[in-house]
Parts: structure tokens; sequence; C-alpha cells
């Protein structure tokens, strides 16, 4: 049974890391990758000289904090919100409108924010126009994207961690609720001293696989919504974008495949770092 599995990892993971050579030539279309120039660590110099490594690095961290720690947070939440709705028929329906958007394709996403957001005839500006003010470039301004952005995550992810806390919450024995309630606990008390203590492990597990895809940016997210706006590029580029436009624009096949293993290899640094801190504090949350 495990053998479908060995094959699908082999070819499409394994056999793939023979492009990290890519990664130390000035890769030539002519030569072709065995023939192809060396030049050792020269790529990752460039890199780091030019700025660009500090920059993309900084956005995509920052950015995925933000996507992971606000995302977990407001999924707990609105889990334990829905799971003391008295209503059956209310709570299944909130509960489907919000696993709702996260059926629908980033493309679609990103036609819907520029729809709201664009200066011609997008919905905020109209509003803003039909009470006498002046329309507010979106697309020429990079203060507000850092908030679009997160809000869109959210917005389009939140649906299904909820249901995923949800599950949770059902493993949790009803008893301990029952003795709550004997000894005079209100609906807060309960979901601060119980619900939330052990709704901690599954919390903090799935903020270790988050943190695994730290630096694994959503290029479907960025790509659709930002697009190639040149004035939005230094606040919003990561490393997932970077590579994409190195790749299709300059076709600069050492340099992009250069800032895919940097990201893999601190990717893979990071969350053996934060599996060790969490080992050693509290070893029951660990992933390994």
């Amino acid at each position: 049974m495990i053998l479908p599995v060995l094959i699908f990892f082999t070819l499409f993971s394994y056999v793939p890391m023979v492009g990290i050579y890519y990664a130390f030539t000035k890769f030539d279309f002519n030569k072709g990758l065995l023939h192809s120039p060396f030049v050792g660590f020269e790529n990752f110099k460039f890199l780091y000289k030019s700025g660009i490594l500090f920059k993309m690095t900084k956005n995509t961290i920052l950015y995925n904090v933000a996507f992971i720690f606000i995302g977990h947070f407001l999924k707990m939440t609105m889990a334990i919100m829905l799971s003391q709705v008295p209503g059956k028929l209310f709570r299944k329906t909130s509960q489907s409108m919000m696993f709702l958007p996260h059926f629908i394709s980033w493309v679609l996403v990103g036609a819907m924010v520029y729809q709201l957001f664009n200066t011609d005839h997008g919905f905020l500006n109209s509003i803003l126009k039909a009470f006498g003010f002046e329309p507010y470039s979106f697309y020429n301004q990079v203060a507000p994207w850092k908030y679009i952005l997160v809000l869109a995550d959210v917005w389009k992810g939140v649906g299904f961690g909820t249901v995923v806390y949800l599950a949770a919450l059902l493993g949790i024995n009803e008893e301990y609720y029952e003795a709550a309630r004997i000894d005079g606990a209100s609906i807060y008390q309960q979901i601060r001293y119980i619900t939330i203590p052990l709704l901690m492990p599954t919390f903090v597990l799935l903020i270790l696989f988050s943190l695994g895809h730290i630096l694994k940016g959503q290029f479907d997210m960025f790509f659709q919504i930002v697009g190639t706006n040149g004035i939005l590029y230094d606040s919003t580029i990561i490393i997932d974008t970077y590579v994409y436009r190195t790749l299709t624009v300059n076709f600069d096949i050492g340099m992009g495949t250069a800032a895919g293993l940097y990201q893999s290899f601190f990717g893979f640094v990071l969350i053996m770092t934060v599996n060790y801190i969490i080992r050693k504090t509290c070893d029951d949350y660990a992933l390994f």
C-alpha cells in the first residue's frame, strides 16, 4: 500500500532535486544543464548584495506570520463561537457560508478585489465620488495593501480552518462541561478553563505545520491580486513571485533556482529550530 506513495514522492520530489544544480550555474539554453558555466555561489552573492534577498525574505516572513497567527486566532474564535450557538440550523448555515470562500479561486478573488478598489469604477471609489470626495488610488499607494492582502487571506481561509477546530471541539468530553456547570461555571469560564486549554494542542500543532511553509508565500494570491504592479513591488514581493518573474521575464534559471533553494533550505532550518524549542519547552506539542 505504501508503494504508490513512494513512487509519487520519488518522481515528483526527489528526481526533480537534480535541478538544484541550476543554482550554481549561469544557465545557457544552448549548452544545457551539464555544460552551462559553473559559477559556484555567485548567484547567491548577487541576491545578497543587491538587497533583494533581505527584502523578499522580510516580506515573505511578515506576511506569513500575519496570515498564520491572525488566521488561526480567528479560526479558533469562530469555532468556539459556533459551538455555543444553540440553533442547529443557524449554526449549519453559518458554517456553510463561511466555508464557501475556500472553494473560490484566487483568480476570482483578484477580480473581486479589483472591482472593489480600482480608481475609475471601483465600489469604494464610487461611494467616495457619490459623497463628493476625491477617489483614492489604491493601486498607486503602498500602505493599504498589507491590510488588503491579510484580509483577503483570512476571508478565504477562515471557514476551512474553523471546520478543523470544530472537529477538535467534538473530541472534548462533555463530562468536563457538565462538571463545570454543576460547580456554577459560566459560559465564559467554561471556554477559558476547559475549551481553550484543550484546543491548545491542536492550535500549536497547526501552527507548527504552518511554520514549515512560512517561506513559501501564497503565489496565487499575490500574483492575482497585485499582479505585476511595479509601484507595489517593494512592499509585496515575496520569494515565490521573485522566482516567477526571474524565470519568465529575465529567463535567468540560475538566479531563480538559487532563490528557490534558499527558500527551501531556510524553511527547513526554521521548522527544525522551532520544533526543537517546542520539544524542549513542552514535548507533547512537538512534531517529532
